[in-house]
Protein backbone atom coordinates (compact mmCIF):
# COMPACT_ATOMS: atom_id res chain seq x y z
CA UNK A 1 0.00 0.00 0.00
CA UNK A 2 0.82 3.30 -0.25
CA UNK A 3 2.28 5.55 2.12
CA UNK A 4 -0.96 7.36 3.52
CA UNK A 5 0.83 10.22 4.84
CA UNK A 6 1.91 11.52 1.86
CA UNK A 7 0.48 12.82 -1.20
CA UNK A 8 0.59 10.47 -3.75
CA UNK A 9 0.46 11.54 -7.59
CA UNK A 10 -2.39 10.29 -10.06
CA UNK A 11 -1.51 8.57 -12.76
CA UNK A 12 -3.63 10.35 -15.56
CA UNK A 13 -2.75 13.67 -17.72
CA UNK A 14 -3.17 16.99 -15.76
CA UNK A 15 -7.30 18.01 -15.59
CA UNK A 16 -7.60 21.80 -16.95
CA UNK A 17 -9.34 23.28 -13.49
CA UNK A 18 -11.15 26.45 -13.64
CA UNK A 19 -12.02 27.49 -9.80
CA UNK A 20 -15.04 30.12 -9.96
CA UNK A 21 -14.35 31.93 -5.89
CA UNK A 22 -10.79 31.75 -5.58
CA UNK A 23 -10.19 34.12 -2.78
CA UNK A 24 -13.47 32.36 -0.15
CA UNK A 25 -13.40 29.65 2.05
CA UNK A 26 -13.58 26.83 -0.36
CA UNK A 27 -11.67 28.63 -3.27
CA UNK A 28 -8.57 28.48 -1.31
CA UNK A 29 -8.61 25.01 -0.07
CA UNK A 30 -9.13 23.73 -3.31
CA UNK A 31 -5.92 25.51 -4.12
CA UNK A 32 -4.05 23.50 -0.92
CA UNK A 33 -5.60 20.55 -2.71
CA UNK A 34 -3.93 21.53 -5.89
CA UNK A 35 -0.44 22.49 -4.56
CA UNK A 36 -0.41 18.94 -2.99
CA UNK A 37 -1.23 17.17 -6.43
CA UNK A 38 0.46 19.89 -8.89
CA UNK A 39 0.73 17.25 -11.59
CA UNK A 40 -2.81 16.38 -11.11
CA UNK A 41 -3.72 20.14 -12.53
CA UNK A 42 -3.50 22.58 -14.77
CA UNK A 43 -5.17 25.89 -13.45
CA UNK A 44 -6.76 27.66 -16.23
CA UNK A 45 -9.39 30.01 -14.70
CA UNK A 46 -9.42 32.16 -11.64
CA UNK A 47 -12.22 34.63 -10.58
CA UNK A 48 -13.55 36.13 -7.58
CA UNK A 49 -15.74 39.53 -6.89
CA UNK A 50 -13.98 41.67 -5.21
CA UNK A 51 -10.17 40.04 -3.48
CA UNK A 52 -8.04 41.46 -6.19
CA UNK A 53 -4.77 41.34 -3.59
CA UNK A 54 -5.16 37.57 -3.08
CA UNK A 55 -6.78 36.93 -6.49
CA UNK A 56 -3.10 38.78 -7.67
CA UNK A 57 -1.08 36.21 -5.76
CA UNK A 58 -2.73 33.32 -6.71
CA UNK A 59 -2.55 34.64 -10.78
CA UNK A 60 1.84 34.90 -10.08
CA UNK A 61 1.27 30.98 -9.03
CA UNK A 62 -1.12 29.26 -11.19
CA UNK A 63 -0.51 31.49 -13.75
CA UNK A 64 -4.15 31.09 -15.19
CA UNK A 65 -5.13 31.83 -18.63
CA UNK A 66 -8.34 33.81 -17.68
CA UNK A 67 -9.72 35.50 -14.59
CA UNK A 68 -13.04 37.22 -13.76
CA UNK A 69 -13.45 39.89 -10.95
CA UNK A 70 -16.52 41.20 -10.06
CA UNK A 71 -16.91 44.58 -11.58
CA UNK A 72 -14.74 46.63 -14.38
CA UNK A 73 -13.18 48.46 -11.43
CA UNK A 74 -12.11 45.54 -9.67
CA UNK A 75 -10.43 44.81 -13.18
CA UNK A 76 -8.67 48.00 -13.44
CA UNK A 77 -6.86 47.38 -9.85
CA UNK A 78 -5.89 43.85 -10.79
CA UNK A 79 -4.52 44.95 -13.66
CA UNK A 80 -2.75 47.23 -11.80
CA UNK A 81 -1.52 44.69 -9.75
CA UNK A 82 -0.19 42.48 -12.99
CA UNK A 83 1.46 44.53 -15.21
CA UNK A 84 3.80 42.30 -16.14
CA UNK A 85 1.33 38.96 -16.35
CA UNK A 86 -0.11 38.16 -19.47
CA UNK A 87 -3.80 37.31 -18.15
CA UNK A 88 -7.26 38.05 -19.88
CA UNK A 89 -9.73 39.43 -17.42
CA UNK A 90 -13.55 39.34 -17.50
CA UNK A 91 -16.26 41.08 -15.62
CA UNK A 92 -19.31 39.99 -13.71
CA UNK A 93 -21.54 36.98 -14.97
CA UNK A 94 -20.20 37.00 -18.42
CA UNK A 95 -16.65 36.85 -17.32
CA UNK A 96 -17.88 34.01 -14.71
CA UNK A 97 -19.52 31.94 -17.64
CA UNK A 98 -16.26 32.33 -19.93
CA UNK A 99 -13.82 31.08 -17.11
CA UNK A 100 -16.26 28.55 -16.61
CA UNK A 101 -16.67 26.86 -20.42
CA UNK A 102 -13.10 27.82 -21.78
CA UNK A 103 -11.54 24.68 -23.73
CA UNK A 104 -8.94 23.94 -22.03
CA UNK A 105 -11.01 23.75 -18.79
CA UNK A 106 -12.22 20.13 -17.75
CA UNK A 107 -13.01 20.64 -14.52
CA UNK A 108 -15.12 23.62 -12.52
CA UNK A 109 -15.06 24.11 -9.26
CA UNK A 110 -17.84 26.38 -8.02
CA UNK A 111 -17.33 28.05 -4.96
CA UNK A 112 -19.45 31.41 -5.69
CA UNK A 113 -21.49 32.06 -2.91
CA UNK A 114 -25.10 32.60 -3.53
CA UNK A 115 -27.34 33.70 -6.43
CA UNK A 116 -24.04 33.97 -8.34
CA UNK A 117 -22.60 31.18 -8.75
CA UNK A 118 -25.81 29.68 -11.15
CA UNK A 119 -25.23 30.95 -14.66
CA UNK A 120 -21.74 29.66 -14.97
CA UNK A 121 -23.06 26.55 -13.41
CA UNK A 122 -25.55 26.12 -15.85
CA UNK A 123 -22.97 27.42 -18.67
CA UNK A 124 -20.38 24.93 -18.05
CA UNK A 125 -22.80 22.12 -17.52
CA UNK A 126 -24.41 23.05 -21.23
CA UNK A 127 -20.31 23.15 -22.28
CA UNK A 128 -20.26 19.19 -20.78
CA UNK A 129 -18.13 20.14 -18.00
CA UNK A 130 -17.21 18.19 -14.91
CA UNK A 131 -18.64 20.79 -11.89
CA UNK A 132 -17.76 20.22 -8.55
CA UNK A 133 -20.60 21.63 -6.62
CA UNK A 134 -19.56 23.90 -3.78
CA UNK A 135 -22.53 26.30 -4.57
CA UNK A 136 -25.59 24.90 -2.74
CA UNK A 137 -27.94 28.19 -3.76
CA UNK A 138 -27.26 26.31 -7.33
CA UNK A 139 -29.94 23.49 -6.63
CA UNK A 140 -31.61 25.07 -4.03
CA UNK A 141 -32.81 27.71 -6.62
CA UNK A 142 -32.65 25.56 -10.14
CA UNK A 143 -32.64 22.09 -8.75
CA UNK A 144 -34.96 21.11 -11.67
CA UNK A 145 -33.37 23.04 -14.23
CA UNK A 146 -29.99 22.02 -13.46
CA UNK A 147 -31.41 18.04 -14.11
CA UNK A 148 -32.81 18.99 -17.05
CA UNK A 149 -29.56 20.51 -18.45
CA UNK A 150 -27.98 17.16 -17.05
CA UNK A 151 -30.62 14.86 -18.89
CA UNK A 152 -29.66 16.56 -22.37
CA UNK A 153 -25.64 17.08 -21.79
CA UNK A 154 -24.39 13.35 -21.68
CA UNK A 155 -21.14 14.36 -21.17
CA UNK A 156 -21.65 16.65 -18.27
CA UNK A 157 -21.34 15.74 -14.67
CA UNK A 158 -22.47 17.01 -11.80
CA UNK A 159 -20.26 16.14 -7.72
CA UNK A 160 -20.77 17.51 -4.41
CA UNK A 161 -18.42 19.00 -2.63
CA UNK A 162 -20.91 19.93 0.24
CA UNK A 163 -19.41 17.84 3.74
CA UNK A 164 -22.55 16.57 3.92
CA UNK A 165 -23.70 15.43 -0.04
CA UNK A 166 -20.54 14.54 -0.14
CA UNK A 167 -20.64 11.90 2.63
CA UNK A 168 -24.33 10.59 1.02
CA UNK A 169 -22.55 10.81 -2.48
CA UNK A 170 -19.46 8.16 -0.86
CA UNK A 171 -22.38 6.04 0.86
CA UNK A 172 -24.69 5.62 -2.47
CA UNK A 173 -21.37 4.18 -4.26
CA UNK A 174 -22.33 0.78 -5.66
CA UNK A 175 -25.70 0.56 -4.36
CA UNK A 176 -28.92 0.17 -6.37
CA UNK A 177 -31.30 3.31 -6.52
CA UNK A 178 -34.17 1.83 -5.19
CA UNK A 179 -32.60 0.33 -2.06
CA UNK A 180 -32.25 4.14 -0.29
CA UNK A 181 -34.83 4.71 2.48
CA UNK A 182 -33.70 7.96 3.12
CA UNK A 183 -30.94 10.36 3.68
CA UNK A 184 -30.02 11.55 7.30
CA UNK A 185 -28.07 15.33 7.15
CA UNK A 186 -26.13 15.70 9.97
CA UNK A 187 -25.74 19.28 11.77
CA UNK A 188 -23.38 20.64 14.38
CA UNK A 189 -26.29 22.74 15.53
CA UNK A 190 -24.13 26.03 14.87
CA UNK A 191 -22.49 27.81 17.89
CA UNK A 192 -26.25 28.44 19.62
CA UNK A 193 -27.21 25.16 19.92
CA UNK A 194 -26.89 24.98 23.57
CA UNK A 195 -27.72 29.16 24.19
CA UNK A 196 -31.21 30.17 25.42
CA UNK A 197 -34.00 30.77 22.49
CA UNK A 198 -34.88 33.73 24.96
CA UNK A 199 -31.52 35.17 24.68
CA UNK A 200 -31.29 35.29 20.84
CA UNK A 201 -32.51 38.82 20.40
CA UNK A 202 -28.52 39.55 22.53
CA UNK A 203 -26.90 38.06 19.29
CA UNK A 204 -24.08 39.62 17.86
CA UNK A 205 -22.01 39.33 14.44
CA UNK A 206 -19.14 38.43 16.40
CA UNK A 207 -20.68 35.52 18.13
CA UNK A 208 -22.68 34.40 14.97
CA UNK A 209 -19.45 34.09 13.12
CA UNK A 210 -17.46 31.80 15.54
CA UNK A 211 -18.24 28.82 15.05
CA UNK A 212 -17.35 25.84 16.76
CA UNK A 213 -15.97 23.14 14.13
CA UNK A 214 -15.69 24.47 10.68
CA UNK A 215 -13.99 27.29 9.10
CA UNK A 216 -16.06 28.80 6.48
CA UNK A 217 -16.90 32.30 5.06
CA UNK A 218 -18.83 34.66 6.81
CA UNK A 219 -22.31 34.19 4.81
CA UNK A 220 -22.23 30.24 5.15
CA UNK A 221 -21.14 30.93 8.74
CA UNK A 222 -24.25 32.96 9.85
CA UNK A 223 -26.37 30.34 7.87
CA UNK A 224 -25.23 27.80 9.96
CA UNK A 225 -26.17 29.87 12.90
CA UNK A 226 -29.74 30.05 11.86
CA UNK A 227 -29.48 26.47 10.57
CA UNK A 228 -30.62 27.78 7.45
CA UNK A 229 -27.68 26.29 5.94
CA UNK A 230 -28.93 22.61 6.69
CA UNK A 231 -32.22 24.08 5.09
CA UNK A 232 -30.85 24.71 2.38
CA UNK A 233 -28.94 21.33 2.07
CA UNK A 234 -31.91 19.43 2.14
CA UNK A 235 -32.98 20.82 -1.01
CA UNK A 236 -29.84 20.39 -2.29
CA UNK A 237 -30.23 16.69 -1.24
CA UNK A 238 -33.59 16.71 -2.77
CA UNK A 239 -32.37 17.15 -6.62
CA UNK A 240 -28.72 15.82 -6.18
CA UNK A 241 -30.10 12.14 -4.98
CA UNK A 242 -33.92 11.97 -6.19
CA UNK A 243 -35.14 11.93 -3.32
CA UNK A 244 -38.64 13.10 -1.51
CA UNK A 245 -39.42 15.51 1.23
CA UNK A 246 -40.24 12.42 2.94
CA UNK A 247 -36.79 10.96 2.75
CA UNK A 248 -34.26 13.20 4.02
CA UNK A 249 -33.57 13.58 7.77
CA UNK A 250 -31.68 16.31 9.75
CA UNK A 251 -30.05 15.45 12.94
CA UNK A 252 -28.00 17.75 15.52
CA UNK A 253 -24.79 16.22 15.67
CA UNK A 254 -22.14 18.45 17.77
CA UNK A 255 -19.11 16.74 17.53
CA UNK A 256 -19.62 16.80 13.21
CA UNK A 257 -17.30 13.38 12.89
CA UNK A 258 -20.36 11.72 11.29
CA UNK A 259 -21.03 13.80 7.95
CA UNK A 260 -24.39 12.22 6.74
CA UNK A 261 -25.58 8.59 6.92
CA UNK A 262 -27.93 6.49 4.32
CA UNK A 263 -30.50 3.90 5.65
CA UNK A 264 -31.51 1.49 3.05
CA UNK A 265 -34.54 -0.44 3.07
CA UNK A 266 -33.02 -3.78 4.70
CA UNK A 267 -32.02 -1.81 7.76
CA UNK A 268 -28.81 -1.76 7.26
CA UNK A 269 -26.93 2.54 7.68
CA UNK A 270 -23.83 3.54 6.12
CA UNK A 271 -22.50 6.80 7.63
CA UNK A 272 -19.38 8.50 6.30
CA UNK A 273 -17.00 9.79 8.77
CA UNK A 274 -14.28 12.44 9.48
CA UNK A 275 -12.60 15.29 10.75
CA UNK A 276 -14.18 18.68 9.92
CA UNK A 277 -12.05 19.34 7.01
CA UNK A 278 -13.59 20.67 3.81
CA UNK A 279 -10.17 19.53 1.77
CA UNK A 280 -11.26 15.91 2.47
CA UNK A 281 -14.52 16.40 0.20
CA UNK A 282 -12.73 19.06 -2.10
CA UNK A 283 -10.35 16.59 -2.92
CA UNK A 284 -12.76 13.86 -3.40
CA UNK A 285 -14.35 15.82 -5.63
CA UNK A 286 -11.48 16.45 -8.02
CA UNK A 287 -10.50 13.48 -8.06
CA UNK A 288 -13.19 10.97 -8.69
CA UNK A 289 -13.59 8.42 -9.24
CA UNK A 290 -10.39 7.96 -7.33
CA UNK A 291 -8.73 8.36 -3.91
CA UNK A 292 -5.31 10.15 -3.65
CA UNK A 293 -3.14 9.42 -0.56
CA UNK A 294 -3.37 12.73 1.73
CA UNK A 295 -2.15 13.90 4.67
CA UNK A 296 -5.14 15.26 5.70
CA UNK A 297 -5.88 14.84 9.45
CA UNK A 298 -6.52 11.35 10.55
CA UNK A 299 -9.43 10.47 13.34
CA UNK A 300 -7.58 9.42 16.66
CA UNK A 301 -10.25 6.89 17.58
CA UNK A 302 -9.01 6.29 21.06
CA UNK A 303 -9.98 10.04 21.84
CA UNK A 304 -13.30 9.64 20.37
CA UNK A 305 -15.26 8.78 23.08
CA UNK A 306 -18.60 9.55 21.96
CA UNK A 307 -21.27 10.55 19.25
CA UNK A 308 -23.96 12.23 20.05
CA UNK A 309 -27.36 13.05 17.90
CA UNK A 310 -30.42 15.29 18.73
CA UNK A 311 -33.27 16.42 16.88
CA UNK A 312 -33.44 19.91 15.80
CA UNK A 313 -35.43 22.67 17.57
CA UNK A 314 -37.22 24.00 14.62
CA UNK A 315 -39.27 26.70 17.29
CA UNK A 316 -35.47 27.63 17.97
CA UNK A 317 -34.31 27.67 14.51
CA UNK A 318 -37.56 28.68 12.50
CA UNK A 319 -35.39 28.77 9.22
CA UNK A 320 -35.04 24.98 8.82
CA UNK A 321 -38.75 24.62 8.99
CA UNK A 322 -39.45 27.16 6.55
CA UNK A 323 -36.59 25.58 3.85
CA UNK A 324 -39.04 22.02 4.48
CA UNK A 325 -42.06 24.54 3.66
CA UNK A 326 -40.32 26.11 0.24
CA UNK A 327 -39.24 22.83 -0.70
CA UNK A 328 -42.75 21.51 -0.32
CA UNK A 329 -44.43 24.39 -2.15
CA UNK A 330 -41.73 24.03 -4.97
CA UNK A 331 -41.91 26.11 -8.29
CA UNK A 332 -39.88 29.62 -7.63
CA UNK A 333 -40.12 28.97 -3.59
CA UNK A 334 -36.99 28.02 -3.18
CA UNK A 335 -35.67 31.03 -4.92
CA UNK A 336 -37.36 32.96 -2.94
CA UNK A 337 -36.15 31.62 -0.04
CA UNK A 338 -32.72 31.66 -0.80
CA UNK A 339 -33.24 35.25 -2.21
CA UNK A 340 -34.77 36.55 1.07
CA UNK A 341 -32.05 34.56 3.43
CA UNK A 342 -29.09 36.24 1.39
CA UNK A 343 -30.62 39.35 1.66
CA UNK A 344 -31.34 39.20 5.43
CA UNK A 345 -27.81 37.83 6.43
CA UNK A 346 -26.18 40.97 4.44
CA UNK A 347 -28.27 43.26 6.91
CA UNK A 348 -27.58 41.31 9.68
CA UNK A 349 -23.24 40.88 9.26
CA UNK A 350 -24.44 45.06 8.23
CA UNK A 351 -25.62 45.51 11.97
CA UNK A 352 -28.61 46.57 10.01
CA UNK A 353 -31.25 43.88 11.76
CA UNK A 354 -30.65 41.93 14.84
CA UNK A 355 -30.24 37.69 14.28
CA UNK A 356 -33.66 37.42 15.16
CA UNK A 357 -35.00 39.57 11.73
CA UNK A 358 -33.39 37.27 9.60
CA UNK A 359 -36.04 33.96 10.00
CA UNK A 360 -38.78 36.83 10.17
CA UNK A 361 -38.30 38.52 7.12
CA UNK A 362 -37.54 35.42 5.28
CA UNK A 363 -41.17 34.12 6.43
CA UNK A 364 -42.88 37.76 5.79
CA UNK A 365 -41.02 37.46 1.82
CA UNK A 366 -42.21 33.68 1.37
CA UNK A 367 -45.64 34.92 2.63
CA UNK A 368 -46.06 37.84 0.46
CA UNK A 369 -44.08 36.78 -2.38
CA UNK A 370 -45.82 35.31 -5.28
CA UNK A 371 -44.52 32.52 -6.58
CA UNK A 372 -45.00 30.96 -9.89
CA UNK A 373 -42.82 28.04 -12.08
CA UNK A 374 -39.09 27.27 -12.33
CA UNK A 375 -38.84 26.83 -15.72
CA UNK A 376 -36.15 29.24 -16.83
CA UNK A 377 -33.27 31.43 -15.68
CA UNK A 378 -35.08 34.51 -16.09
CA UNK A 379 -38.15 33.37 -13.96
CA UNK A 380 -35.90 32.33 -11.15
CA UNK A 381 -33.97 35.63 -11.72
CA UNK A 382 -37.08 37.21 -11.57
CA UNK A 383 -38.02 35.23 -8.32
CA UNK A 384 -34.73 36.97 -6.77
CA UNK A 385 -35.40 39.99 -7.38
CA UNK A 386 -39.00 40.46 -6.34
CA UNK A 387 -37.53 38.05 -2.74
CA UNK A 388 -34.58 40.97 -2.63
CA UNK A 389 -36.78 44.31 -2.82
CA UNK A 390 -39.41 42.68 -0.14
CA UNK A 391 -36.48 41.65 2.07
CA UNK A 392 -35.26 45.50 2.02
CA UNK A 393 -39.16 47.26 2.12
CA UNK A 394 -39.86 44.82 5.20
CA UNK A 395 -36.54 46.23 7.30
CA UNK A 396 -36.97 49.71 6.52
CA UNK A 397 -41.09 49.71 7.26
CA UNK A 398 -41.16 51.06 11.32
CA UNK A 399 -43.39 48.35 12.10
CA UNK A 400 -40.64 45.78 11.70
Amino acid sequence: MPDSTMPSPPPDAPRGLALLGATGSIGTQTLDVVRLFPDAFDVRALTCGANVERLADQVREFRPARVAVGSEEKARELRALLPDVDVAIGVGEEGLCDAATGPDVDVVMAAVVGFAGLAPVLAALRAEKTVALANKETLVVAGRLVQDVLARHDDAHLLPVDSEHSAIFQCLAGEAERSVEEVVLTASGGPFRARPADTFGEITVEEALDHPNWSMGAKITIDSATMMNKGLEVIEARWLFDLGVDQIQVLVHPQSIVHSMVAFTDGAVKAQLGIPDMKVPIQYALSFPARWAAPHERLDWTELTRLDFERPDTDKFPCLRLAFDALDAGGTAPAVLNAANEAAVELFLDEKIPFLDIPRLIERTLGRTTTGEASSLDALSTADRAARRSVKELAAAPSN
